[in-house]
């Protein structure tokens, strides 16, 4: 139990992460710490009548990744496998994620029970370029369509294949939240760990594969970025985020097992809060935002001065970021000056339902690390007072954070999370 309430603490035991910035987790602390980024001019969406400036997944070749986790058991990369080789690729970034949390976590060397394992999956809508990408043969000929679509472009697609792979018959879910579809899940994880539903938990967050009507919608209401500037930042001349791509998992386990069963911890989530706006439309709101802060802190049983991270939404908004700016000096009031601030989307760009598991990874890098990492492009803060990361890392000794998410619908979410030797 912990310190302050009846609740078991829950604990991340693995992560595994492809983005960007290549697979692996060791591989995104170097960039980080770098601070490095790859966003480049998209030649996918010739049709659209903007340039698409996007952080993609570049030369992902499934059969390839699979190969990065020799320590795993030959049947549990055969399932993979087979369960992946013909899926689209949202689902087998999924499975490459997971794999990489799951080794960490070292499940495949441990006896628990299938039936005590879960399954949260972040991301709605998540096949759009599946789809799309078949329109063109199937408006052709229809019957040509394979019987494997019914159960591809449905979301619950991850969940019966990750589960199938990994052996997992405990609670599983989705978890749609928008932006904040990440936190969503990794709270969901939380809540079924402390109630006593399961021990573990894999959380995933699905790579945001986009078709070009999304890609407009998105310009259309002014949420995409890159008409001036080709990055992002918490900058004055913010115009919107950047399109990321990128599959993250994380391992939640009871901490109390996990330190029994000598499982190394890369941190825990000392609180967390999820609620609503009433707001069905996409401008932030201030008082959502301030509350949403203050309730993960009144559920970490711990104030605002034992923050020493916030790692921001920071979507790069021209209204978002100046809202969470004021909520973030309202809630830490003379304790702001002592926060470090930065964005991960900077650097990964905006991974929609996969923010929430990335940033948080990215938080949790940097908590062991002893690190913040760079705020690429920031010239100009919308801030004075703020203690933003400037544009190169900065050493750091954090032990306490807070990552926020929020998303379209008025959903608003934070997470408090502490290194994994307190």
């Amino acid at each position: 139990m912990s310190l302050n309430d009846d609740k078991p603490r829950v604990a991340i035991t693995g992560a595994g992460v492809i983005s960007s910035l290549g697979q692996g987790i060791s591989l995104l602390a170097k960039s980080l710490l770098n601070g490095e980024n790859k966003f480049i001019r998209s030649a996918r969406f010739p049709n659209l009548p903007f340039s698409v400036i996007a952080a993609e997944l570049k030369g992902f070749i499934f059969e390839e990744a699979l190969k990065q986790y020799p320590a795993l058991p030959d049947n549990l990369l055969m399932s993979a496998y087979k369960a992946g080789r013909r899926a689209p690729l949202v689902v087998q970034t999924s499975l490459i994620a997971a794999l990489e949390a799951w080794q960490q976590a070292k499940l495949a060397e441990r006896n628990i029970e299938s039936t005590r394992i879960g399954l949260v999956i972040a991301g709605q809508n998540t096949t759009q370029a599946y789809q799309h990408n078949l329109q063109a043969a199937f408006q052709q000929e229809p019957s040509y369509l394979s019987p494997t679509y019914a159960l591809h472009f449905m979301d619950t697609d991850q969940v019966g294949t990750l589960s199938e792979v990994f052996g997992i018959h405990g609670e599983g879910l989705t978890v749609g939240g928008a932006s904040a579809s990440g936190n969503v899940a990794i709270i969901q994880g939380q809540r079924l760990i402390q109630h006593g539903h399961i021990d573990v938990c894999l959380v995933v967050g699905v790579l945001a594969d986009l078709s070009p009507m999304e890609l407009q919608g998105f310009y259309n209401i002014g949420a995409l970025g890159g008409r001036r500037f080709h990055e992002e930042a918490c900058d004055r001349d913010h115009e919107g985020f950047i399109w990321g791509q990128a599959s993250g998992s994380l391992l939640l386990e009871s901490t109390e097992k996990a330190q029994k069963a000598g499982v190394p911890l890369l941190g825990e989530i000392r609180g967390s809060a999820m609620l609503l706006d009433g707001n069905r439309l996409t401008h932030s709101n201030l008082q959502g935002e301030m509350r949403v802060m203050q309730q993960a802190l009144k559920n970490a049983h711990i104030s605002s001065n034992d923050i020493d991270y916030m790692n921001a939404h920071g979507s790069s908004s021209v209204l978002g970021d100046e809202v969470e700016i004021t909520a973030i000096r309202s809630v830490f009031g003379e304790a702001t000056g002592q926060l470090w601030l930065n964005a991960t989307k900077g650097l990964l760009g905006h991974c929609l339902w996969s923010a929430g598991i990335v940033e948080a990874i990215a938080t949790l890098l940097q908590l062991q690390g002893g690190f913040v990492h760079a705020n690429r492009n920031l010239e100009n803060p919308i801030d004075d007072e703020i203690r933003f990361v400037p544009q190169h890392s900065e050493t750091a000794n954090i032990q306490t954070a807070m990552s926020n998410s929020f998303g379209f619908g008025g959903i608003n979410t934070s997470i408090i999370f502490t290194r994994g030797d307190r």
